[in-house]
């Protein structure tokens, strides 16, 4: 049976920007049992949207519709051979899952740590840090059908998975809610310490021979150090998209700007860090009105209290402007905006 259904209540405690704003419907579900009744009951037919821990979300508005909560808990393995297959119901904390998964000994995930959200959000943003994106490790995800009212599930190659993107927010987008993900892991260690800091900072802990959970523990450092955290400072972690533009174009740039900060991705396209971008143009640490750019991290925009989702809106269309304006580049919204 499906939950009570609740009216009108505050979605603050629900997003991670901390923003006001009240839903028409609300429901939890802790159970994946508890779907099918509710497409029976027909709210999954008119508007409706699937909320994890509201970490990757900006409410600009009230919401019109029904706001599905999935709460649902529990992770369990088995071993094949060199492999784990973990799978994790879709309201498990990510960052539980990952330290899970690291006290178990399985590899594959450490690069993640402390990214905010859920389980069931991460094949939908192909979420990623430091040289480790989920379509790496990734395996399968059961997903409840709103338009057949069945269950169905997803392989990796089904998911479409590319930078900070899926299926399930372009062909799909807002028809299937993932109820748990199964990942394939490694129990011998293969780590990626090469992206960002992650060796400097081992080096710092002279640590020479580092084990997964030590990965772990500097990725979560780092982070900390650089983003502000959720629980007192309301954001969404990583705003913008990192813009992966064409060699020539890049040529071009780094000609004029030598700084600049980017990754290849092969002999024809370059990720560039929007962070640097965004601070080139003299946003980090700026403030207007109740919201402002991080001032360790501009990619990163923050509630300094009382903020609106359209003044955080707001001021992400200025830094938009002004990075396409010195540098010819449409920085794309990480953020779902609603």
């Amino acid at each position: 049976m499906v939950n009570e259904i609740l009216h009108g209540i505050s979605l603050r405690q629900y997003n991670t920007f901390a923003v006001e704003a009240s839903c028409n419907q609300f429901v939890q579900i802790t159970q994946e049992s508890q779907l099918p009744d509710l497409y029976e009951k027909g709210l999954l037919r008119d508007t409706f949207f699937i909320l994890g821990a509201g970490s990757n979300v900006l409410f600009t508005q009230n919401y019109p519709g029904l706001i599905v909560h999935m709460a649902s808990k529990g992770i369990q393995h088995f071993i094949e051979g060199n492999y784990i297959f973990v799978t994790a119901k879709a309201g498990e904390v990510w960052n539980d899952f990952v330290w899970y998964c690291i006290d178990h000994g399985f590899a594959g995930v450490e690069n993640m740590a402390l990214i905010p959200g859920t389980v069931g959000a991460s094949p939908v943003q192909n979420i990623g840090a430091y040289g480790t994106e989920l379509m790496d490790v990734f395996y399968s995800c059961q997903a409840f059908d709103t338009e057949t009212g069945t269950f169905t599930t997803f392989n990796n190659q089904d998911c479409h998975f590319t930078y900070r993107d899926s299926i399930f927010k372009t062909k799909y987008k807002g028809r299937f809610i993932i109820t748990s993900v199964t990942y394939k892991l490694s129990l011998h260690q293969s780590l990626n310490t090469a992206y960002g800091a992650i060796e400097q900072e081992l080096q710092r802990r002279k640590i020479h021979s580092p084990s997964i959970k030590d990965v772990a523990e500097v990725v979560s450092h780092i982070r900390v150090e650089k983003l502000p955290d959720p629980s007192t400072v309301g954001n969404a972690g990583s705003f913008f998209k990192n813009p992966i533009i064409p060699r020539t174009l890049f040529e071009q740039i780094k000609a004029t700007y030598p700084q600049l900060v980017s990754f290849p991705i092969d002999e024809n396209r370059e990720k560039l860090a929007a962070g640097w971008l965004i601070e080139a143009c003299g946003w980090k640490g700026k403030t207007e009105g109740n919201a402002a750019v991080w001032k360790n991290q501009a990619l990163v925009i923050t509630n300094l209290g009382d903020a609106t989702g359209l003044e955080i809106y707001t001021i992400s269309s200025k830094i938009m402007n002004d990075v396409y304006q010195k540098f010819g580049i449409l920085l794309e919204r990480e953020v779902n905006v609603l």
